[in-house]
């Protein structure tokens, strides 16, 4: 089945037609910078021009970069605050006249790559870490979703712990790969006391940058890139909305 899906971020907004089957884009990737300060009627406009793009009619998968259930918006770390407790899901269907179902972002990457990337076939504790303007999470315990974890946001030395961490906060603080290596290794190695995971799988446009920090980690779990790096959420999108349109 091919299904559109956009992943939402904080400074674009991208989108494919995706096999569903196969997790291979059968179109063109797509994308539209993020409206600035991300208000929910300006972004839903933009949703409606990359569907529009594609003179798509179907069902959507849309990853959007906060706590969502049920197709409401629970935070809003780093998009404009009058999302919260906006159902995103009936907001973008009305725009486009499509069905829309809507994930957190770093779940949607998440099912992705345990779907057809980095943790195909993976059992025990799986932790998709997406690294870019924040971190994201994804948890899967044998091969299931643990939704929203939200783990970008625990307290590391009294602060979010993305904003230390985050590819943002690398390049606000012109921080150095190893200088910025210590502080993801720490945030990684709190996870590692809090969940004991099996796997690591690193994603975020960062990861392709993979080389450059990785060998600085001084880390118990296995560590491993994503596959399917930026096309992640838009795939893992497209695989949500199939599970919840079918």
């Amino acid at each position: 089945m091919e299904i559109l899906g956009i992943d939402i971020g904080g400074t674009g907004i991208k989108g494919a037609v995706v096999n569903t089957d196969t997790g291979e884009m059968t179109t063109e990737r797509f994308r539209l910078p993020t409206p600035e300060k991300a208000r929910p009627e300006e972004v839903a406009a933009t949703v409606k021009e990359l569907v529009a793009h594609f003179n798509y009619h179907g069902p959507v998968g849309t990853g959007f970069p906060a706590v969502v259930q049920k197709g409401v918006v629970r935070t809003a770390a780093n998009i404009h605050k009058t999302w919260i407790g906006l159902d995103a899901s009936s907001l973008f269907s009305e725009a486009t006249g499509c069905p829309f179902y809507v994930v957190n972002d770093a779940d949607a990457a998440g099912l992705a790559e345990m779907s057809f990337g980095a943790g195909r076939g993976q059992m025990g504790v799986v932790m998709m870490i997406t690294i870019g303007t924040g971190i994201g999470t994804a948890l899967f315990v044998d091969g299931i979703l643990v939704p929203n974890t939200e783990l970008g946001h625990i307290e590391i030395r009294g602060k979010d712990a993305e904003t230390r961490s985050s590819d943002a906060a690398r390049q606000r603080k012109r921080l150095s790969w190893q200088a910025w290596a210590k502080r993801l290794n720490e945030h990684l190695e709190r996870l590692e006391n809090l969940f004991w995971p099996d796997l690591f799988i690193l994603g975020g446009g960062v990861s392709k940058s993979a080389d450059k920090f990785v060998p600085y980690f001084n880390l118990r779990t296995r560590v491993v890139i994503a596959q399917l790096l930026n096309q992640a959420g838009i795939v893992g999108a497209a695989l949500y909305a199939r599970t919840k349109f079918s």
